[in-house]
C-alpha cells in the first residue's frame, strides 16, 4: 500500500476505487466496507483508493473540545488497512481552507482531478463541502457529469458502523478490552516509547516499563490491571525509536528497509499492564506501565505495541506497598491462568 500526506502527493489515476471516510476502529463494520471497496477495485482492474483525514475533522471545526479520543492512531489504521490490501491510502490535512470548499469543488478538484475517480462506494448520509451541504443526490448527478459512478452504502450498514463505534469507545473505557476485540477483529493496542519512571516496581519485585504516548488524542482504556502482550523488535545494540509520525513522513511510496533496520529481531512477550494515578504511593499524573515477564533488558527509548487482551481488576488504593506487592503477585498469577487458558484452545 502506498501512503500520501497530502492530496499533492497523489499521482491521478486511470481508474479509482475510491471510498471516503476517517473510519476510526477499522472495526469489522468498516472491514466490510473495505473488503467491498477491494473486490470491486480487482473485478474493474482499477486501484482502491481510501481518502482519510487528520487532523480528525471535529478536531478542526471545534478545536476546544478535547473530550474527541480516537481508537487508532493514524499510523495504526494504515497498518490495519495495509492488511486489508487497500491499494492507496492518501491522509488529507483537514483544514479551514479544505473545509470551506463548495460541494461543487470538492468534487471536481479532489475526487476528479486529484484522484481521478471512476467508482466510488459512499454512505447513504455522506455530507461534504462548506457546511456539509453536499450529499449523496449530488455526488450522483455529478457522477453524471464527470464520468464516474456512485455505490451507495445501505442504512443497515452505516448504522452498524455507528453502533459498533460507540460500543468499541464504551468498552474500552470501562476496561472491557475483550468486548471490544470482538467488535473490532482484533486486540486494541497502544504504541508508545518507553521512559524512564521511578523505579518503585523494582524494589517490590515487579519492574515495569514506563509507556509515554505521544498522540494525546488516543483513547486510552479505563484504570485498571490487564494481561497483555508486549511486541517489540531488538538488536544488540540500543534501540532507538522513532515516533509514528516520523514514520509515516515522506511514504510516498511502499516502505523498504533500511540497513538499520535488517538486524532487528521481532519479539513477542507476555505481562500485565498498570493503568492509572498510583493511588498506593499518591501518584498525581496517569501512567501506562507494563510488567514483562521472564524479560530482564533494558529498553528505555524503544518503540513498544501492548496489545490488551483481558481485564483483571480495578485500580485499588492499598494500604502500602507490602499489600501492593501482595496483590500484584495474585494479579500476575491470574495473568498466567489467562495465557495457560489460551494455549490449551
Amino acid at each position: 500500500m502506498k501512503i500520501y500526506q497530502n492530496l499533492s502527493e497523489f499521482q491521478r489515476l486511470d481508474n479509482a476505487v475510491v471510498t471516503i471516510g476517517t473510519f476510526d476502529g477499522v472495526h469489522f463494520g468498516h472491514q466490510k466496507i473495505i473488503r467491498q471497496l477491494v473486490a470491486k477495485a480487482k473485478a474493474d482492474h482499477g486501484e482502491s483508493v481510501i481518502l482519510t483525514f487528520f487532523p480528525h475533522p471535529r478536531m478542526i471545526i471545534d478545536p476546544e473540545n478535547q473530550d474527541l479520543k480516537l481508537i487508532n492512531t493514524i499510523n495504526e489504521k494504515a497498518a490495519i488497512l495495509k492488511e486489508l490490501g487497500v491499494d492507496h491510502l492518501i491522509i488529507t490535512p483537514f483544514t479551514r481552507d479544505f473545509s470551506n470548499q463548495t460541494p461543487e469543488e470538492y468534487i471536481q478538484h479532489t475526487l476528479v482531478e486529484n484522484i481521478g475517480t471512476k467508482h466510488i462506494i459512499i454512505g447513504y448520509d455522506h455530507r461534504f463541502g462548506k457546511d456539509r451541504t453536499g450529499n449523496l443526490t449530488d455526488l450522483k448527478a455529478a457522477g453524471v457529469h464527470f464520468g464516474f459512478t456512485v455505490e451507495e452504502i445501505m442504512e443497515q450498514d452505516i448504522h452498524d458502523v455507528a453502533v459498533s463505534s460507540t460500543k468499541i469507545r464504551q468498552a474500552l473505557l470501562a476496561g472491557d478490552v475483550s468486548l471490544a476485540a470482538d467488535y473490532l477483529g482484533y486486540p486494541f493496542s497502544i504504541f508508545g516509547r518507553v521512559i524512564k519512571g521511578d523505579k518503585i516496581g523494582r524494589t517490590i519485585g515487579f519492574p515495569t516499563a514506563n509507556l509515554f504516548v505521544e498522540e494525546t488524542y488516543k483513547l486510552i482504556p479505563g484504570d485498571g490491571i490487564y494481561a497483555v502482550t508486549v511486541e517489540m523488535s531488538l538488536e544488540s545494540e540500543k534501540l532507538k525509536g522513532e515516533s509514528e509520525k516520523s514514520k509515516l513522513q515522506s511514504e510516498e511510496t511502499d516502505i523498504q528497509p533500511t540497513p538499520s533496520t535488517l538486524n532487528l529481531q521481532p519479539s513477542t512477550f507476555r505481562g500485565m499492564a498498570y493503568i492509572g494515578q498510583r493511588p498506593t504511593i499518591n501518584g498525581m499524573t496517569r501512567n501506562i506501565e507494563v510488567n514483562i515477564f521472564d524479560f530482564d533488558q533494558e529498553i528505555y527509548g524503544q518503540d513498544i505495541k501492548m496489545n490488551f487482551l483481558k481485564f483483571l481488576r480495578h485500580d485499588v488504593k492499598f494500604t502500602g506497598l507490602e499489600a501492593l506487592t501482595l496483590q500484584l503477585q495474585k494479579d500476575k498469577e491470574a495473568t498466567l491462568a489467562f495465557f495457560a487458558s489460551q494455549d490449551s484452545h
